[in-house]
């Protein structure tokens, strides 16, 4: 079940009654109910969120300045963002880290995507392996530490973990030191002095405990226990892109007075992120996160040197660099959720990534001179013919192209020229019964 979809669907189908009143309040939060209670989150919890819901939603004093349908939607969003926790601020300063968590929540990949997020941060970063007891956890981890350019240490069949903390003690002179543990399959007393026995050789300013968001509640429990046994800084929630339970996962993790610090959002290096429970409910409830693509945007503008702006005119290679740069900021979906339009048809965004993939290829297979002049090929066949060939594609996939980007320089021209043109682009983003810039917090 896609808990944000659902949630949206509810929304939806609120705002769109004609009358706003407490029946359509009530048919709200019993909806709430069912999507919550079908994604894994607490029963208890949900009742208590709901009942608030309606107190708040059915209070006299409206709010100034907001309609009935804006008020209830940003008392769903507030109520929501406060079950699912709080904000978490990392620490970009020298600092050591020790990671746990039990088999099969992700722990290693998390420690090569921990390593990466401080790097691109400016800071040097080393993984150190203390997982004694799995096999080929050693070499894993390595793998991992190079793919996030990472410094690495252990001692390959070293079963001693005051030897291997010691030995990467001397070497380890980055900022940043991550210490991957030995897991389980299930919380034990062995792991529990394991893992106080590396702490104290150790002595981690941060302890992450890693969870897979696919256990849904579970991970409250298992929060509690570790936050008892050894003590942490916050938990660690892997696969939030691809489970049904993530919203379980969140709220146990965050009733059980544990803090959530970090989320996995996909299988990439840069698919982790500081938790902000208000912009991830945001997401789920689609609005816009323009802040968090526009920062995508810029990293990978200053790790690509992509130009910062257009020229004045839109050029087939200033297109072409658009579109390489577009590939970098990760699956369109994705894209399409920040944008606050999460629920375009998956055959769509399928169908549009791959026309990005054969446009590259197609501009790709020009001159320099057609890439600057597109009028060069307007009225060419055996330019598109050439280009068709030597792309791999069909001269009405070049027309194609052409066609489009003839809209989107269109698009482009009366972006610059009318000033009204963004609030209308503005509008297309948002519902047609709510503004959803009077919901979220600035």
């Amino acid at each position: 079940m896609d808990l944000g979809r659902s949630l949206r669907q509810a929304l939806a189908k609120f705002t769109g009654e004609p009358i706003a009143d407490e029946k359509a309040v009530k048919t709200l939060c019993r909806e709430l109910q069912r999507v919550l209670i079908t994604s894994d989150v607490n029963v208890r919890l949900v009742f208590e969120l709901t009942k608030k819901i309606e107190a708040r939603s059915l209070d006299s004093n409206l709010p100034k300045g907001l309609s009935v349908r804006e008020h209830v939607a940003k008392v769903v969003y507030e109520e929501l963002s406060g079950m699912m926790g709080t904000e978490h601020a990392p620490k970009i300063s020298p600092h050591k880290i020790l990671l746990l968590g039990l088999y099969g929540s992700g722990k290693t990949t998390t420690a090569g995507k921990l390593a990466y997020f401080y790097k691109s941060r400016g800071l040097s970063v080393a993984l150190v392996s203390c997982d004694t007891d799995r096999p080929a956890a050693f070499e894993q981890l390595s793998q991992v530490a190079s793919q996030s350019g990472s410094a690495f240490y252990g001692i390959k069949g070293e079963k001693d973990i005051k030897k291997i903390l010691a030995d990467a003690k001397v070497k380890a002179k980055e900022d940043i030191v991550i210490v991957d543990s030995s897991g389980r399959s299930a919380f034990d007393e062995s792991l529990v002095e394991q893992l106080k026995a590396i702490s104290n050789e150790f002595s981690p300013d941060e302890k992450f405990l890693v969870l897979s968001a696919d256990i849904g509640q579970v991970a409250g429990k298992q929060a509690s226990q570790f936050n008892e046994a050894i003590g942490l800084s916050g938990v660690i929630i892997t696969k939030l892109d691809g489970s049904g339970k993530g919203g379980g996962a969140l709220s146990a993790v965050a009733s059980s007075k544990a803090k959530v610090a970090f989320i996995g959002t996909g299988e990439k290096m840069d698919a982790l992120e500081p938790f902000n429970a208000q912009k991830f409910v945001g997401r789920l409830l689609g609005f816009p996160d323009l802040e968090a693509l526009l920062e995508k945007v810029k990293k990978i503008s200053d790790e690509q040197s992509v130009p910062a702006s257009l020229d004045d005119k839109l050029t087939l290679k200033v297109f072409y660099e658009q579109l390489r740069a577009a590939k970098k900021l990760g699956p369109l979906s994705g894209v399409f959720s920040m944008l606050g339009a999460a629920d375009v048809p998956s055959d769509m965004v399928n169908t549009s990534e791959k026309k990005m993939k054969k446009f590259e290829s197609i501009i790709g297979s020009m001159t320099p001179a057609e890439r600057e002049d597109a009028a060069l090929l307007r009225k060419s066949r055996s330019r598109i013919e050439r280009i068709a060939a030597g792309s791999g594609t069909t001269p009405e996939d070049v027309r194609d192209l052409l066609v489009q980007f003839e809209r989107v320089s269109g698009m482009f021209s009366q972006f610059k020229k009318n000033r009204g043109f963004r609030k209308k682009m503005e509008k297309m983003l948002k519902g047609s019964n709510i503004d959803l810039s009077k919901i979220q917090d600035n």
